[in-house]
């Protein structure tokens, strides 16, 4: 049986207006714990998609509309799509997180990477795969220290006045080991809704990380694409990292300019303290 688009995708989607302040889209995303949303005109006509960095790279202008930040260029696709070729285009975009499905014109759902792994890890549920630094095992709900905090810390500041530790995330930290399999690896970035995951030694120590676009792809080597089993087979390992006492314009640097979701904190040892994500820049 061939998959479509209609199988898989969303249909309860959460959108904002063009003409919106792009105040009312960061509430969305807050709210709803997206980082991306389709932008509609009032027909629920597809115009465009506005995410969290785009919010970050227009934060500086107050009086900016979603229409001002969206991409209008939009890489949409029909409710008879073929699963495969979306999820083809979501390797090859590697950016692209969310595929809106539109019908005549208007907008009736969405296809995330969550979307695509929630149906390829369909079956058990593995609730063991989560590991609190220095805790126990946890796997739902979400801990409140990874939810979004909106302006909680940085407010109005001046990021060129703060430093890391002032904006990551340090409680509640979920990461997993290198020998995970990888369908316990997809039940948790599901469970949590995170886009990436730490990946740490025994003692903590920062791996790699391993991101929806890492399940998805698989490894490859010689050219020859491998079936992994396990995180380590998939997981970036040369990552971008910060430190507690770096100025947060690093993290902004990494996260608004160069397109990371996550870049994970790490002490003079290696050991991963935070991580600090998008969300946590407002």
């Amino acid at each position: 049986m061939v998959l479509r688009a209609r199988d898989v995708m969303t249909e309860r989607v959460v959108t904002v207006w063009a003409d919106a302040p792009l105040s009312r889209a960061q509430e969305r995303m807050s709210e709803s714990r997206f980082s991306a949303l389709p932008v509609v005109d009032r027909r629920f006509s597809l115009v465009g998609i506005i995410s969290l960095v785009d919010l970050l790279r227009h934060r500086d202008a107050p009086h900016a509309t979603v229409g001002d930040a969206m991409t209008e260029q939009v890489l949409s696709v029909l409710p008879a799509t073929n699963v495969s070729i979306i999820a083809h285009r979501m390797r090859v975009y590697g950016e692209l997180r969310l595929v809106p499905v539109v019908d005549k014109g208007v907008l009736v759902g969405v296809i995330t990477r969550s979307d695509l792994l929630r149906h390829r890890h369909a079956g058990g549920i593995v609730r063991r795969a989560a590991r609190r630094l220095g805790g126990s095992v946890l796997a739902a709900p979400l801990p409140e220290a990874m939810t979004p905090r909106g302006a909680g810390r940085v407010g109005r500041r001046p990021i060129s006045s703060l430093r890391v530790a002032d904006a990551m995330t340090d409680g509640g930290l979920v990461a997993i080991p290198p020998a995970l399999a990888l369908e316990e690896a997809a039940e948790v970035l599901l469970s949590y809704r995170f886009t990436a995951v730490p990946v740490v030694d025994d003692d903590d120590r920062l791996l790699g990380i391993v991101s929806e676009a890492d399940l998805m792809h698989g490894s490859v080597a010689g050219g020859r694409r491998m079936r992994a089993r396990t995180v380590s087979g998939v997981m970036t390992h040369d990552v971008e990292v910060v430190h507690p006492d770096d100025p947060l314009a690093d993290a902004d640097q990494l996260l608004s300019q160069r397109g990371f979701r996550v870049v994970p904190v790490v002490d003079d040892d290696g050991v991963l303290v935070g991580v600090i994500s998008r969300s946590d820049l407002f």
